[in-house]
């Protein structure tokens, strides 16, 4: 621990607020506890919850950094007591607690993965996040198999750009949801088979002509969506709720649950156990990376920031343009 710097920049959120409630600071560098792995940050991705922490909706949970992130790629810079399998110096990316929108920032162990062969740290930091998410709630919760149909919403976020070439590469028909026909674009050209205009259409309408009905509904909306993608599921059918941008709440049909045998799951990734989201990790290297590795998915990258800048990176994926991640470099 010696050669580490004593102090570290960081960006700290200085009240809820706006994006310009970003603001960079020095901290002392954090030391790594048990089980844990300090990494110094070289990217990390901006995450819709990282919006919600800074306007004070999603605050840490116990024992995590107050610092936003949720996502990191870099080396290994310390180990704590009992982490094996690791050397300082090794490349590394990790789901996050919290704390990498900073030079270093420490991880449980089980949260990391090795980078997948021939990435670089830009494009490893924009894995994490999306992956866990998409991998534990489209195929963990969800059940998504070979041959179903997966409606997935918010389709050119950096969740929705994932969660479509997952579900293709392990082959399934994919239905998604976008905002501009230039989105549309973007989303066909990655595997989507349906690109729907949700603003220009009755987009459950339009799912339920082009598919005849879904397996599985990925939806980051809920609110007045949630009846919506339930009247779309197929008998055996699965809707997984993985945030509530359209509201928490929603009327839905008790019938409807019972006559055609749905199940209604969702989850959030950041409260859950150390040794779930290493389950969750063992299943990306062993499921994921071959493919990542093989070049037949790939990370999408809209635009990427310095870190002092990162109350404009959350402006921009506030504006709501992008195709993919926003990412920042440290």
């Amino acid at each position: 621990m010696s050669a580490l710097p004593a102090t570290m920049t960081c960006v700290e959120i200085s009240k809820p607020g706006g994006p310009e409630a970003l603001v960079p600071a020095t901290r002392p560098v954090p030391q790594p506890k048990a089980g844990e792995i300090l990494i110094k940050v070289v990217a990390t991705g901006i995450n819709r919850p990282d919006i919600a922490q800074r306007a004070g909706l999603y605050p840490p949970p116990p024992g995590a950094s107050d610092l936003p992130g949720l996502e990191a790629a870099g080396t290994v810079a310390a180990l704590g007591a009992g982490v094996s399998g690791w050397k300082v110096g090794d490349t590394v990316c990790a789901l996050t607690p919290g704390g990498s929108y900073a030079e270093y920032c420490t991880v449980p162990a089980p949260q990391c993965l090795p980078p997948p062969k021939g990435f670089d740290m830009l494009r490893a930091a924009a894995l994490p996040e999306n992956y866990f998410t998409v991998w534990h709630n489209l195929f963990e919760r969800g059940q998504l198999k070979a041959g179903e149909t997966t409606l997935i919403h918010g389709g050119a976020s950096g969740i929705g750009t994932t969660a479509i070439q997952l579900a293709k590469a392990f082959g399934a028909t994919v239905l998604t949801t976008v905002r501009t026909e230039e989105k549309a674009k973007a989303v066909r050209a990655i595997g989507a088979d349906h690109a729907i205009l949700y603003k220009d259409n009755d987009w459950a309408a339009e799912a339920k002509k082009l598919s005849g009905g879904v397996d599985v509904v990925l939806d980051m909306v809920a609110g007045d969506y949630l009846p919506k993608n339930l009247g779309l599921l197929k008998e055996d059918g699965r809707c997984v709720v993985i945030a509530i941008q359209g509201g928490a709440t929603a009327t839905v049909s008790a019938g409807i649950v019972m006559v055609k045998r749905l199940t209604l799951t969702g989850s959030t990734l950041r409260p859950q156990s150390v040794a779930a989201k290493g389950r969750m990790a063992q299943g990306l290297k062993d499921k994921v990376w071959p493919l990542l590795e093989a070049g037949k998915i790939k990370p999408i990258i809209y635009k990427t920031f310095p870190l002092k800048e990162a109350a404009a990176a959350h402006a921009e994926l506030e504006r709501a343009d992008h195709v993919g991640k926003v990412m920042l470099t440290i």
